[in-house]
Order: C-alpha cells, then sequence, then structure tokens
C-alpha cells in the first residue's frame, strides 16, 4: 500500500476508536468519574497532554485505546472513583463506547444516504434466465420476507443469499402487489462470476425524504449489528475459515484498497467507499464490544448486572483476574490473527 492509503486507514482506525473511547470519557464526566487517561493507540506513549485531572495521548499502536477511570479497577473511596458509583451510573459508562459506535455507524449511513440515495426492497429490474423471471416476479414488487424472516432493506436479502446453500432446497419469498401478498418458491441460482446465489433481480434505488432516510439508515445500522453477531457465532462455531478473519493489520489493508480502488474514479468515490467500511467497522466494535467476552465491556456488564442482583460488588481482585485471563486469551488472538495478516501480505493468494 502506498503511504496516502495508510495513513487513511490509520485515521478511520483511528475514528471509530476515539468514538468508542468518547463514549465512556463523557458519560463518566457526566457522573462525576476522574478519567485519569484518555488514550488512543496502545503500547508507549507517543505524545500526551496534561488537561486538567486528565492526561490525553496517543500511543505508538494504532490498534485501540483506553479511558482509565479512577477506581476502575480497584476499591476506592474518592467520590470521584468508578467504584463509588452506582451500578447504573458505572453501566451506563461502560455500554456508551458501544453505543457511540452504533450512532457513528447510523450517522454515517444517513449523510451518505441523504446525499447519494439507498436501495429499496422493491424490484427495479428483472434479470432474464434467473429463478426471478422464471416465477414471474415484476418490476414494481415488494419483498416482504424471505423464508419468514422480515426484509427490511435490500442488503439483507443479500446477506441471506450469500449464506444459502444448495442442500436447503427453494427459498420462499413473500411479495406485496398491487396491495396484495404473494408467496413464490424459488431455486437461486449460482452465479459462477460472482461467486454467489442470486435470485436474478435488482433493486430500485430510491432518495427519499428525511423520515425515509432515517428509516433506511436505522434499519442499515441494525443490520450491520446483527451481521457482526452472525458472523461472530459462526467464528466461535467454526463455521468461518480463518482465511476470512481479519485482524488490525488487514482491517489496515482492507480500507487501504478500499480507498484505492474508489479514487480511481474520483475522490468523492474513494471517500463515500471508506466512510461505508467505517460504518461497518464501527457497528462491528460495538456489537463485538458487547459480547460477554472478558476483558470487554459485555462483561463488565455482566459483572456489574450480578453485583446489582446479589446488593454488593463482587470481589475486585477475582473480577481482574478474570478480565485478565481474557486479555490474555484476546492478545493471544490477535497475535495469531495479525501473523496470518502479514503472511497473506507477503504471500498474496
Amino acid at each position: 500500500m502506498e503511504s496516502l492509503t495508510i495513513v487513511v486507514a490509520i485515521l478511520v482506525f483511528g475514528l471509530i476508536v476515539l468514538v468508542h473511547e468518547f463514549g465512556h470519557y463523557i458519560v463518566a464526566k457526566k457522573n462525576g468519574i476522574l478519567v485519569e487517561e484518555f488514550a488512543i493507540g496502545m503500547g508507549p506513549k507517543l505524545i500526551g497532554r496534561q488537561w486538567g485531572d486528565t492526561l490525553y495521548s496517543i500511543r505508538i499502536l494504532p490498534i485501540g485505546g483506553f479511558c482509565k477511570m479512577l477506581g476502575e479497577e480497584e476499591a476506592s473511596d474518592d467520590m470521584r472513583s468508578f467504584s463509588s458509583k452506582s451500578v447504573g451510573a458505572r453501566m451506563a459508562v461502560i455500554v456508551a463506547g458501544p453505543l457511540m459506535n452504533f450512532l457513528l455507524a447510523f450517522l454515517i449511513v444517513w449523510g451518505i444516504s441523504a446525499i447519494v440515495g439507498f436501495t429499496t426492497t422493491t424490484i427495479g429490474q428483472i434479470e432474464p434466465g434467473y429463478p426471478a423471471e422464471i416465477a414471474q416476479l415484476q418490476t414494481g414488487d415488494k419483498i416482504i420476507s424471505m423464508n419468514g424472516k422480515r426484509i427490511q432493506i435490500f442488503e439483507k436479502l443479500s446477506f441471506y443469499l450469500a449464506q444459502y446453500k444448495e442442500e436447503q432446497g427453494p427459498v420462499e419469498l413473500v411479495i406485496e402487489r398491487n396491495r396484495q401478498r404473494m408467496t413464490f418458491r424459488l431455486n437461486p441460482k449460482w452465479d459462477t462470476e460472482l461467486g454467489t446465489w442470486r435470485i436474478g433481480f435488482a433493486s430500485q434505488p430510491m432518495k427519499g425524504n428525511i423520515l425515509q432516510t432515517i428509516q433506511y439508515s436505522f434499519n442499515r445500522m441494525i443490520f450491520l449489528i446483527q451481521a457482526t453477531v452472525s458472523g461472530f457465532i459462526q467464528l466461535i462455531t467454526n463455521q468461518v475459515d480463518r482465511s476470512q478473519v481479519a485482524g488490525p493489520v488487514g482491517i489496515i489493508q482492507v480500507i487501504g484498497e478500499t480507498y484505492e480502488t474508489g479514487i480511481q474514479q474520483s475522490f468523492i468515490a474513494a471517500l463515500a467507499n471508506v466512510l461505508w467500511l467505517a460504518a461497518l467497522l464501527s457497528a462491528n466494535l460495538g456489537a463485538l464490544n458487547l459480547f460477554p467476552i472478558p476483558a470487554l465491556d459485555g462483561s463488565r456488564l455482566i459483572f456489574l448486572a450480578v453485583e446489582g442482583i446479589r446488593g454488593k460488588p463482587i470481589d475486585a481482585e477475582k473480577e481482574n483476574m478474570v478480565h485478565f485471563f481474557g486479555l490474555v486469551v484476546l492478545m493471544g488472538f490477535m497475535i495469531y490473527v495479525t501473523y496470518g495478516d502479514i503472511v497473506k501480505l507477503i504471500r498474496p493468494s
């Protein structure tokens, strides 16, 4: 990759982490919690400046960040400590990071969709020789559901088709035509050029009003979260090949490649491509952080929920041991996927 694309990739990655940590930071501040350090990046400190009680720093490795709060990892009698606040306040601080990532994803999708429009669930074009034509679907038909799963955005239909397996048999498509619902059973056709199963129709694009754009953007954000959860479940159940998993190096490479592809058309196209990917990555980070994995926000929420139920906190030393073990496992996994990223860079397939 050229140096410019690397810079673009690091800026995008940094923005997503910045927004996540800012969520923790601002809610902590609103609850009167002392934030000792607000850092972007990991490892040794590159630059830093003290403003008030907080050290703001950029660290040398662009692979994350943190918001260090007083009393976060140990009990403290200081009224400004994290541990001195109510369970509800602490849960709000923890969940604010992922929620900010979801908000960023929504705002990016909304911004692009407001300018260039978006896809709809209405059929705009039928492709000859594909199941849609054979089943006599028509332009103007509105897709309602596939195999009982509601289709709010066209991308969801594409996602389900990407997971289709021939042994599943025909898919059941419910459409609305002239205010009447009709059910079709179709056998998707394999597209050798695109390497995916297809029904053979295109979405009808639209540039909607502000409410329609907000609705689409919200549904697109929810879809990105659902896709992340589905992908993670497939990963831990060994349904996804290792080659499909990327670490920080791989993500930076993908962002760079996305920028390079767009810049061949125009700067606007490159910017739009990178922003779409940023929305996906932001939703990814928010959703993954809510999984109940030690050292992640989801695990901390569980500990706080248990504390709320039993009326007293879990021993801080035991909780920290759980989070430390989770961190070691996560770092080991990060090293593993990063090694794979580097191998793919050296020996691209």
